[in-house]
């Protein structure tokens, strides 16, 4: 059977002209439980592309010349989704517990190359900010050995857009195949119950980041849906009084309910004049999401401080690849080794020697060696592709949890074994073992 056969679209806008894909490459399908359906006819995506672009905040649906969003979905048995959802859940349960443990030692927090400022603030013996709300995505990928993770985004995970709304209209042309979840709504859930009925939640973006600011734009209107007032505002416009967050807005100028801080926790120690960033972190009353432990799990050193734990990490340490301070691997003489930042967000640092050329590779060679705490080396897996109406692609699933429950999943795809900020994006929807 093949793989197109499996997917069962409806007659109609799917592009029924597509060359029927070959069982080749369905081995490595048929063991992950993931497979592509057929892509739609191009009047019709191009219909549903704009409404993504108009109703659901996908404001960067192209990379240059380049259309990121995937006219096909990606298809996963039920049983799968299971099981990767219970694993992310567990995942973010420990992580959570490690970073108590690590805010309460903080000689520990060094290893993990953030700034000294937030190192302090991290460490501190105030008392924490209470928490929104925690969201985490774990990207998993199907390889040679199964399911692996290669990193979490602990602190502002995104992708929302596509995610809830984009796979959401992809969903409405494929009957019989449901979405995972919808992130989106499930994090609006969580700030709404905690702002409640006619709360005002502050919403925090860098300015001039057009992929920051389209998920804050996506979440406000969410939250609107759910009876909330919903601000975006800049990180400076947030004014703390006795602990309590005040918005300093254009729009509205008051207290908050709660506060989306979708603004890294590295950069809050730029943050110049009266902006006390640290009450993000210790010290405020008003609950915000991410808290800023989360910096701790987002740091790709994080494994490094496992050894050293009481913190039990059996998911972790099952599913994320021996990850190694560099100057304790042999990632200059094997290729089985790939080297990325400690803060690593979107992927653009991550480098792989044979992806690279000479003189990209000299200078990635000598800012670790310079600079190694400042880097990780990881030991590369080997991703299966899958086989797409545009060729193999490598795929990303990001697993999406809210408040300790799986709410989802954003998928990416790629030519080439690295997802970065140019992957293409892509629905995933799931279909019934049978």
């Amino acid at each position: 059977m093949s793989l197109v056969e499996t997917a069962r679209p409806p007659s109609g806008p799917v592009k029924r002209t597509l060359c029927e894909l070959r069982s080749e490459g369905s081995d490595g399908a048929t063991a992950s439980g993931l497979h592509a359906g057929l892509a739609l006819d191009p009047t019709a995506f191009a219909a549903l592309r704009r409404r993504a672009v108009l109703e659901g905040c996908k404001w960067d649906p192209q990379v240059g010349d380049v259309d990121i969003l995937a006219p096909f979905p990606l298809v996963m048995r039920r049983s799968v989704w299971h099981v990767l959802a219970a694993q992310a859940e567990q995942l973010a349960a420990e992580a959570i517990a490690a970073e108590a443990e690590v805010s309460c030692r903080p000689e520990l927090l060094h290893q993990l190359e953030l700034p000294r400022a937030l190192r302090i603030a991290l460490g501190g013996e105030t008392p924490l900010t209470p928490p929104a709300g925690r969201v985490f995505r774990f990207d998993f990928h199907f390889t040679t050995e199964g399911w692996r993770i290669s990193e979490a985004n602990s602190d502002v995970p995104g992708g929302f857009s596509e995610a809830s709304y984009f796979t959401a209209l992809m969903a409405e042309q494929f009957p019989g195949l449901r979405p995972a979840g919808d992130p989106g709504g499930s994090w609006a859930d969580a700030l709404a119950r905690t702002a409640g009925p006619g709360g005002v939640v502050a919403l925090l973006s860098a300015p001039g980041l057009v992929e920051d600011h389209q998920v804050i734009a996506f979440l406000a209107a969410r939250l609107r849906e759910r009876d909330c007032l919903a601000y975006l505002a800049k990180p400076q416009q947030i004014a703390w009084r006795d602990g309590l967050a005040h918005l300093e807005g254009s729009g509205y100028r008051g207290r908050v309910a709660a506060v989306v801080r979708f603004y890294q926790a590295e950069w809050l120690v730029r943050l110049k004049g009266s902006c006390d960033w640290r009450r993000f972190i210790r010290g405020g009353q008003t609950p915000v999401a991410n808290p800023g432990l989360a910096a701790i799990s987002e740091s790709k050193r994080f494994p490094l401080l496992w050894e050293q734990l009481s913190t039990p990490l059996p998911a972790w340490r099952a599913l994320l690849p021996e990850t190694r301070d560099p100057r304790h691997a042999p990632w200059e003489h094997e290729d089985g080794w790939l080297l990325k930042t400690a803060m690593c967000n979107t992927g653009e640092t991550v480098t792989i020697r044979e992806l690279l050329g000479t003189r990209d590779w000299r200078r990635t060679r000598r800012a670790a060696r310079w600079f190694p705490g400042g880097w990780v080396a990881q030991r590369r897996f080997q991703s299966v592709p899958v086989l797409t109406p545009v060729g193999p692609r490598h795929v990303c699933i990001g697993v999406y949890t809210v408040n300790g429950e799986a709410a989802g999943i954003y998928a990416r795809l790629a030519v080439k074994p690295l997802i970065d900020c140019a992957a293409p994006d892509a629905a995933l929807l799931l279909e019934d073992d049978e």
